[in-house]
C-alpha cells in the first residue's frame, strides 16, 4: 500500500546572488509503501537530507508535489503540517536531540504528552517500550548520564511511541561506533518487521545500505538508481 509519494519535486535553495543558488533536488519521483525499509543513499551533497526533509514535511518543495496517503500536502497550513507531524511520523537525528534536562523515561513521554494522551496512560506506554527494547534501565537517566548509543535507542523509542505512519532517520549511525551502529539497526530492522513500521533512511553508512529493502541513489538532485540497477 503507497503511504507517500513524491511528483516531479524539485528544491531550490536561493541566493540574492541567483549564481549562488543551489539546485539541491530536481524531478524526483518517489513512491513510498507500507513497511518499506529505504535507504536513500549519496554522496555528500547530493540532495539525501533535503529530501528526506520534504517527505518528512520539515521542509516544503519549490516545484512538485507531495501526497501523505493520498492527501496534498501543498494544501496544509504550517499549523496542520505541524499536527501530522505530531502523529503520524518519528523522527531520528544524528545528533539524538533529546532535551537534556529531562530523564530518557520523559523524553520518550514528550511526544505523548504533546498530543495531550493523559499522564498513567503515557506514562505505562513508555515503561512497556523501554521494557521490550532492553532499555528499561536508562529510565531515570538524563542525557549526558547515556552513552551515544543509549541516547540513540531512546531517541528511537521516542520516534515509534506513538506508532507512527514513518519513521525517519538522519544518519542516525552517523556519531556511533560500528558495533553500535549494528545493535541499532538490529532493533530498528525488527521494528520493521514485527511492527511493520516503515522507515525512511538518509545515509552513506555501508551497515545501512546493506540492510535496506530499497536502496536508492541521489547523485546531483536526481534518482539516479534504485536497488543499485540503473
Amino acid at each position: 500500500m503507497e503511504i507517500l509519494k513524491a511528483i516531479n519535486v524539485e528544491k531550490v535553495y536561493n541566493s540574492k546572488n541567483e549564481e549562488l543558488s543551489v539546485h539541491a533536488l530536481t524531478g524526483i519521483d518517489l513512491s513510498v509503501m507500507k513497511g518499506d525499509f529505504m535507504v536513500i543513499a549519496g554522496a555528500s551533497g547530493s540532495g539525501k537530507t533535503a529530501l528526506l526533509n520534504i517527505l518528512g514535511t520539515l521542509d516544503i518543495p519549490t516545484k512538485g508535489e507531495v501526497f501523505l496517503e493520498g492527501d496534498n500536502l501543498s494544501k496544509f497550513s504550517s499549523k496542520e503540517l505541524s499536527e501530522i507531524r505530531l502523529n503520524k511520523m518519528g523522527f531520528i537525528f544524528q545528533a539524538f536531540n533529546l532535551i537534556p534536562v529531562l530523564t530518557a523515561l520523559e523524553n520518550i513521554e514528550f511526544t505523548m504528552m504533546l498530543r495531550n494522551i493523559p499522564e498513567k496512560t503515557r506514562h505505562e506506554k513508555a515503561i512497556a517500550l523501554m521494557a521490550e527494547l532492553g532499555i528499561d534501565e536508562l529510565k531515570d537517566k538524563r542525557p549526558n548520564q547515556m552513552s551515544g548509543g543509549q541516547q540513540q535507542r531512546v531517541a528511537v523509542a521516542r520516534a515509534i511511541v506513538n506508532e507512527p505512519l514513518i519513521c525517519l532517520a538522519d544518519e542516525p549511525t552517523a556519531n556511533l561506533d560500528s558495533k553500535t551502529s549494528s545493535n541499532l539497526l538490529d532493533l530498528m530492522q525488527r521494528l520493521n518487521e514485527d511492527k511493520n513500521i516503515t522507515f525512511i533512511f538518509s545515509s552513506h553508512d555501508n551497515q545501512i545500505k546493506e540492510r535496506a529493502k530499497r536502496l536508492i541513489y541521489l547523485k546531483d538532485g536526481k534518482i539516479e538508481s534504485e536497488n543499485g540497477k540503473s
